[in-house]
């Protein structure tokens, strides 16, 4: 088929359209870039704070991740693996014991069933322990929660649970080398009976969440949030006492560089703390609802807003983020399951009612807060989609 037709040489209008594309793309980059930098590290020290709050207390936490649930790359430390995962939008400490409910009364059994087997189906779990399938199942889940076995892979034709691969360190090594002896290791397949099942059990449930006092799954839960905020209040002191800002005068116009005591910073960060606690509170309130979300952005204007003050200063950068976590760690606090705060209510009426909340009953508050979120966010979305990119929002 031949198509007649004209073909314009590529001039100079030519080549200023693909450089002002060129331009809109590299910036259209470094917003993504500017958002993922900022939100990333401040998912990474909030999740840090929930890390190393459960670390202190000697839980295990399984896995550390930069990016929503997912595939990830990443390396096993000790037994937590950090990793990323490709939405970075988000990340998560999976700290181990944290499942709502009360536990499988067939825990110890399945435990003791499965390191004797090194790998066993579910159904071999279940005639060893004298239980349901359905019982074995939920039994094998929650241990895997615990990080105590791990759970089927893809490549499983059926419900196949094993022990955790453990590689002996260097020292035990060389120690086994020295002795002439060999080290059993709770490898894929090779079974390891517990010498005192009972023993055992006691050693895994006090590495759970679960098991720990009211005072220290409190400390665990409001550090992720408290860390957002240490973060803000530091980044406030770095700024105002040490860098300094310029301050014009209203009358003369004269620009003056001036710095404050540490104590003044900390002072106007927690003030700006409690300013984004009135915010977030005027969400509840019917009359001021709607202008507070009018004034509230997504992802998208977090994007935009992060690009613009890193491209004036690297000081308004760190000023901004310093903003975003103080919002981030006041959201989080929200008493919304599945948040921090909502954890902390839960918490809270379990040691009031000595009653143990449902995980059906978490689930359902859990799905209600999601829903709510993304009603706002999506609103959000909408206004910054309009204000940003066609500027029609006033």
């Amino acid at each position: 088929m031949v198509i007649a037709g004209v073909v314009q040489p590529l001039g100079y209008n030519g080549a200023g359209r693909v450089r002002s594309r060129i331009m809109m793309g590299m910036d259209v980059l470094l917003t993504i870039l500017s958002a993922v930098v900022v939100l990333g590290f401040l998912v990474f020290i909030h999740e840090g704070g929930h890390f190393l709050a459960a670390r202190a207390f000697g839980v295990r936490v399984t896995e550390f991740m930069l990016g929503l649930p997912g595939p990830y790359i990443g390396i096993k430390r000790g037994e937590t693996t950090f990793g990323v995962t490709p939405i970075l939008l988000g990340g998560y400490a999976r700290v181990c014991g944290m499942e709502p409910g009360e536990m499988s009364p067939h825990l110890q059994a399945a435990m003791t069933s499965v390191y004797a087997r090194g790998t066993a189906l579910m159904e071999d779990v279940a005639q060893d322990c004298g239980i349901t399938p359905d019982d074995a199942y939920k039994a094998l889940e929650e241990l895997v929660e615990w990080g105590t076995i791990t759970g089927p892979k893809k490549t499983d034709e059926y419900n196949m649970y094993r022990t955790p691969e453990v590689k002996p360190t260097r020292r035990q090594l060389r120690a086994a080398a020295k002795a002439g002896t060999t080290i059993q290791e709770h490898a894929e397949g090779v079974p390891c009976p517990l010498a005192d099942p009972s023993e055992a059990f006691r050693s895994e449930y006090g590495k759970q969440y679960r098991s720990l006092p009211f005072w220290k799954r409190t400390v665990i839960l409001i550090a992720g949030p408290g860390v957002n905020l240490l973060f803000a209040i530091l980044a406030f002191v770095l700024i105002y006492s040490v860098i300094g800002v310029d301050v014009q005068n209203a009358t003369t116009g004269e620009v003056t560089h001036v710095t404050v005591s540490p104590l003044r910073a900390i002072e106007v960060g927690f003030v700006y703390i409690g300013m984004v606690i009135q915010a977030v509170a005027s969400l509840f309130n019917p009359q001021t609802a709607a202008d507070t979300v009018s004034q509230s952005t997504s992802i998208v204007g977090i994007a935009v807003m992060s690009k613009n003050a890193f491209s004036a200063s690297l000081v308004d950068g760190v000023f901004f983020t310093a903003m975003i976590s103080v919002s981030l760690g006041i959201m989080n606090m929200l008493p919304i399951p599945p948040l921090d705060g909502g954890r902390f209510v839960i918490e809270v009426y379990q040691r009031i009612r000595r009653k143990v909340v449902s995980m059906r009953a978490v689930n359902y508050m859990s799905w209600a807060g999601i829903a709510l979120f993304m009603v706002f966010f999506i609103v959000m979305m909408n206004q910054d989609i309009q204000r940003f990119i066609f500027g029609n929002w006033s």
